[in-house]
């Protein structure tokens, strides 16, 4: 049998796979790079989309304060290629480097290590600028901005004069698209806004899934939360599979935002026809796939191409584990009863943290079942991933070395199987033609 070798994102260094040479490779068209992304930088900025360009936005308000919220280290946004010439509009239009203070949207997940802001903003940027994590927990750090429904959101951003979100647009499995909106909500607010985004009733909406945005919960809860708190000037990007800016989407929120989700559904989309025996996917490499909480998107990014007769193996690093402490605690109650969970939250007054991921993976069990849900890492020990409603693929050798004896048995008993790779994983929208 001829093969050949696929890479999928694993890790920082990836995992190369060998699958039969018809196996249908699954990724996006991909756009190119642009060639001198600094001054397309520039050159956005100058000419937004639906708003005044960002010098004269800033000179007409004259802000005594400017805050800039980024992404945390999960989300591959090239900050510093365009922090430094945003940072250079400011200045030019009045406002000095102490007036400034950069935001990580960490939403709920933890603060960043020395070493993470070194990779977000890099060391000349700390020198010069305030950069502080958001805290969801910490009430002295917010403001509330609503009564009904009750929201709080970072008071350093809130307070500002002027108010800048960054980020990068992808495709998401709840919200439709990342980007925009999310760089607020739930990037910046409080626990209990943050748990109503992705409360059990929203998360039952079929809406609220990859690509969509119209009548989308999740999206239209998160762009209320922004208005209401009112974002300035939105300065989104799309990147390439090397992770270098293919578009630039910057001016006023809703708009610019939807203009990338344009693009971005062109270039990352695949077409299918039908579902596939055997589907091969990654929770996103570093440093997405750092946590068996973040692996779920790249399941659920799967769904497409799945059958209830399909079985999806699914290659996640989880250097940092299963996620947080009340995650892990979740799904280690539950195991792999399922069913018995989504009883439990659906009659729930309150949300549990972190419940919404579990809930995501309950669609990929409901459409494939627990024994073909097949889970492969080096960073969970067996014991535990026996316990947290996935089949793992374990025994000799590290995690490539038994994935790869998962597929040939698996070939074995299925000659004739239709098998599909998604290298990429949850970076590539899947969609199924009718």
């Amino acid at each position: 049998m001829k093969t050949k070798a696929i890479k999928l994102l694993y890790g920082k260094d990836g995992m190369v796979l060998r699958v039969p040479d018809e196996t249908v490779v699954l990724v996006g068209k991909d756009a190119p790079a642009i060639a001198d992304p600094t001054a397309a930088v520039a050159g956005a900025m100058g000419n937004p989309i639906g708003s005044p360009p960002l010098a004269e936005l800033v000179g007409k308000n004259r802000p005594r304060t400017v805050a800039i919220t980024i992404s945390d280290i999960t989300r591959p946004v090239p900050n510093k290629v365009f922090l430094p010439p945003m940072l250079n509009v400011l200045n030019a239009a009045g406002v000095v480097d102490s007036q400034i203070v950069i935001i990580i949207g960490t939403g709920m997940h933890r603060s960043s290590t020395p070493e993470e802001r070194d990779i977000l903003v890099g060391r000349e940027i700390q020198s010069r600028i305030e950069v502080i994590d958001h805290t969801a927990d910490d009430a002295g750090t917010l403001v509330k901005v609503s009564d009904n429904p009750p929201v709080s959101v970072n008071r350093r951003f809130a307070e500002a004069d002027f108010r800048i979100v960054t980020g990068y647009i992808e495709s998401h499995f709840m919200a439709g698209f990342s980007g925009g909106r999310k760089g607020v909500c739930p990037a910046l607010v409080d626990l209990a806004t943050i748990e109503r985004f992705h409360g059990y009733e929203a998360l039952a909406d079929s809406r609220a899934d990859t690509g969509v945005l119209e009548g989308n919960p999740c999206h239209e809860i998160a762009l209320k939360v922004a208005r209401t708190v009112s974002v300035d000037f939105l300065f989104n990007v799309a990147i390439t599979r090397d992770r270098r800016i293919a578009g630039i989407y910057c001016g006023e929120l809703n708009a610019a935002h939807l203009a990338g989700c344009k693009d971005v559904s062109e270039w990352t989309s695949s077409d299918i026809d039908d579902a596939f025996d055997l589907v091969i996917t990654n929770g996103g490499g570093y440093a997405l796939d750092t946590t068996f909480y973040q692996a779920v998107k790249g399941m659920c990014g799967a769904m497409p191409a799945l059958g209830p007769d399909s079985t999806l193996l699914i290659a996640s690093a989880c250097s940092e584990g299963l996620g947080s402490k009340p995650f892990g605690e979740l799904i280690l109650s539950y195991g792999g009863d399922w069913r018995r969970f989504l009883a439990d939250i659906a009659a729930a007054e309150t949300v549990r943290l972190d419940q919404w991921e579990f809930q995501m993976r309950t669609r990929v069990l409901k459409r494939i079942g627990l024994e073909k849900l097949w889970f492969v890492s080096d960073g969970i020990d067996s014991a535990t991933q026996k316990r947290i409603g996935i089949t793992p693929i374990l025994g000799d050798g590290d995690a490539t070395a038994r994935a790869q004896c998962a597929i040939d048995e698996f070939i074995a008993a299925n000659p004739a199987a239709r098998i599909a790779v998604i290298p990429d994983g949850p970076y590539t929208m899947l969609r199924r033609n009718s």
